[in-house]
């Protein structure tokens, strides 16, 4: 059994931390709670009137008790928005990327899928530069651009061995 020690709430839920009125930390009890004892505030004294009002009129009393701080219910944390963070440019961009590094090398598909790979990357990595709280994927963007780049200097060796071996060819036949 737990305590509250701001407002005496009792809790008898093990698993409980924190109240669920105040969010102070709950004290542990046990067997040896004692419920807390109330104190009820003196009636208020009236002074008596030296003029008595007339017979048939209202009397009121003027009871005056101590304000009421009303402990604010425990309400649940509000739900995740709806419109989350976006990271859609960047996925698509690693995605891209990759793509263009496995299977780009069929029929030179990776020279479509590389630039706009990058391209994607580029545009996300200025978005999340831009809003971070409503953009996010800064390594998902980077690593579209990284592959995408990795295909484009991948051709470009390919190109400059063939290149070399063509040209190497041709000087042998003279």
């Amino acid at each position: 059994m737990k305590r509250c020690p701001t407002c005496n709430q009792i809790f008898e839920d093990e698993w409980l931390t924190f109240c669920t009125i105040d969010g102070s930390p709950l004290i542990d009890t046990g067997a040896l709670y004692q419920p807390p004892t109330v104190v009820v505030p003196p009636p208020v004294e009236t002074r008596a009137d030296p003029d008595p009002p007339p017979s048939g009129a209202i009397v009121t009393a003027d009871y005056r008790s101590p304000p009421q701080t009303s402990a604010a219910a425990w309400q649940p944390p509000p739900p995740p928005s709806a419109m989350g963070p976006s990271q859609s440019l960047a996925v698509w961009s690693m995605v891209l990327g990759l793509v263009s590094i496995t299977v780009g090398w069929c029929c030179s598909f990776g020279l479509l899928t590389a630039p706009v790979a990058v391209v994607l990357g580029i545009y996300a990595l200025s978005q999340i530069k831009s809003d971070p709280r409503r953009y996010t994927g800064k390594p998902l963007a980077i690593a579209g651009i990284v592959s995408g780049g990795l295909y484009f200097v991948a051709l470009a060796v390919i190109i400059l061995i063939y290149g070399l071996g063509i040209l190497l060819s041709g000087l042998n036949r003279l």
